[in-house]
């Protein structure tokens, strides 16, 4: 089913923050390690998003094997097709759709995903830009095409 509305991310700023620390606790719990930081859309104050929590859990390379097989045991599979040798992707069960995505840190989706949340929270003009992709495609078959070109725009204009 697509999701074809929109919230403002500051609607959402106490219960992603929330959830963040829920998972946290979580993952404590299973003993996995790692940094875990709020990000996607639901971390960018005057983002659009589809009211979704993401999440970005930043382990050190020698240990991402093992926290993914830990994750698999404990999380059901999320987005199989983004999956990478750099990535893994879970959907985590909370109140609000959330989604965890794992990397070892320094990889390139480790720096995919810190660059381009980084650059749209300290640059109005590409949140705008952003958030006009976003309402302009969101719903449709283009939408991760074009979300996933602009931010290798973003990285690749990245010191």
């Amino acid at each position: 089913m697509w999701v074809t509305e929109l919230v403002w991310c500051d609607d959402l700023l106490d219960a992603a923050s929330l959830t963040r620390d829920e998972v946290a606790g979580d993952l404590r719990a299973l003993g996995v390690d790692g940094e875990l930081v709020l990000t996607g859309g639901a971390s960018v104050p005057g983002a659009l998003t589809k009211g979704d929590i993401d999440l970005h859990l930043r382990v050190p390379p020698p240990a991402f094997p093992q926290v993914v097989v830990r994750l698999t045991e404990a999380y059901p599979v999320g987005s199989p097709q983004s999956w990478a040798a750099t990535l893994a992707v879970f959907e985590v069960p909370a109140v609000r759709a959330t989604g965890l995505a794992v990397t070892p840190v320094g990889s390139e989706h480790d720096r995919r995903f810190c660059l381009t949340w980084q650059a749209l929270r300290r640059d109005p003009g590409l949140l705008t830009r952003y958030n006009a992709l976003k309402s302009a495609t969101v719903g449709t078959d283009e939408y991760e095409h074009r979300k996933s070109d602009f931010f290798s725009a973003i990285v690749s204009a990245s010191p």
